[in-house]
């Protein structure tokens, strides 16, 4: 792969927030929409049946029917974007605002003036920079309904007992949550390691020592150390990089897994009545990521081709080749509540349901919590006293 300089990256990209119907688009300010055939009104994709769905008739079409076309689930060669010499056919152009409490970067539709960030709920004017970014060529539909995920988020909320009581019962009456698809890279290559190290044989001998004046035997293990070198090989596939930086990686990683064989070839209709946020996360940033976490499975490798009971890694050095990322989105419900001056925000995996967030607590439940371990430790004292 080449070292030279690379060009300095574009701007970083917005993320969408795509009310109702819009969704990215081609040009900057242009968007989709999806009209009923029945009666007019706007299509929004239904996850409970994995159609659109008129919300003013009830009228479903199912996902591939209508002009737009879906786009090709391939992957892109990652030199060819460094160099930035892709077809502009996988780049768009968006209109781009900041968030000015999380500097999430939100884009918006050309009739929007102003909204509210749905990573913290801050409300948001409409600025005028534009990103270029490249276009999406995944994207995993959302499976769980709203009422579904905000049952799981209630269900976990309520498992957290010191969370305050006024928090659970906005959270569980609150207004909905926001169905947003969160960017990521995901990175494939062919990795070729050559290795040296040293494999670790445990044995034992018995030793004489002294203890309380009487001397006795025991075994100690010991390790003979043998040098030894070898290659490993790995093909990895769909290496997964979050490419947001509104949401806490601990957030997303709890979310975890994803199965990733139901993601679908990138298709507006999927984002219809939905948000998406673009990344944040250039390429070259995310490819570092990407690297991290293969040299930690290649480590892994090294480690089981050595054997032994023991095993020391000296050097590894890594032959990477035939590299290939794709832009996918991911489906997230959100909710951001503000309760007492403080924001909140739960997240809850749109395939699979799994909830993360913020552990509030509540001080005066901490406080009874510690006092009734005084009273009950107090009365313990007491009857164990009566008896003596």
């Amino acid at each position: 792969m080449s070292s030279s300089p690379l060009p300095p990256p574009p701007p970083p990209p917005a993320a969408q927030a795509a009310q109702g119907a819009q969704t990215p688009s081609d040009t900057a300010g242009e968007s989709h929409r999806f009209p009923c055939e029945q009666c007019g009104g706007d299509y929004r994709y239904d996850p409970g049946n994995r159609s659109l769905s008129c919300a003013h008739c009830g009228h479903a079409e199912q996902i591939g029917a209508g002009p737009w076309q879906a786009s090709s689930l391939r992957e892109l060669d990652f030199d060819t974007a460094l160099a930035q010499h892709l077809p502009e056919a996988e780049i768009e152009i968006t209109r781009v605002s900041a968030c000015p409490n999380c500097a999430a970067q939100i884009e918006f539709d050309p009739s929007s003036h102003a909204s509210e960030c749905p990573f913290c709920a801050t409300p948001v004017v409409l600025g005028t920079g534009k990103s270029r970014h490249i276009k999406p060529k995944g994207v995993l539909p959302f499976a769980i309904e709203e009422t579904k995920a905000h049952r799981a988020m209630s269900a976990w909320l309520g498992r957290l007992w010191f969370a305050p009581n006024g928090l659970q019962d906005y959270a569980r009456k609150g207004r909905k949550m926001q169905g947003i698809y969160v960017p990521y890279w995901t990175f494939d290559a062919e990795t070729k390691s050559s290795y040296s190290g040293q494999r670790g044989t445990v044995y034992y001998v018995t030793e004489s020592i002294m203890v309380n004046g009487k001397r006795q035997r025991r075994q100690v293990a010991k390790v003979r150390w043998r040098p030894t070198s070898g290659r490993v090989r790995r093909w990895f596939d769909d290496v997964l990089v979050l490419a947001s930086k509104s949401l806490p990686i601990s957030y997303t990683e709890a979310l975890e897994p994803w199965d990733l064989s139901a993601m679908e070839p990138y298709q507006p209709q999927y984002l219809a009545g939905f948000r998406a946020e673009a990344y944040a996360v250039e390429l070259q940033q995310a490819y570092g990521q990407a690297r991290a976490k293969m040299d930690r499975v290649i480590e892994r490798d090294v480690r089981f081709d050595i054997g032994g009971d023991r095993q020391r890694i000296h050097d590894i050095n890594t032959a990477i080749s035939d590299v290939t990322f794709k832009h996918v989105l991911l489906p997230v419900w959100l909710a951001a509540y503000k309760y007492r001056g403080k924001t909140y925000r739960f997240v809850v995996n749109g395939q699979s349901g799994r909830v993360q967030g913020e552990r509030p607590y509540s001080a005066w439940k901490i406080a009874a919590a510690v006092a009734l371990g005084l009273i009950l430790a107090g009365g313990i004292g007491y009857l164990a006293a009566q008896q003596q």
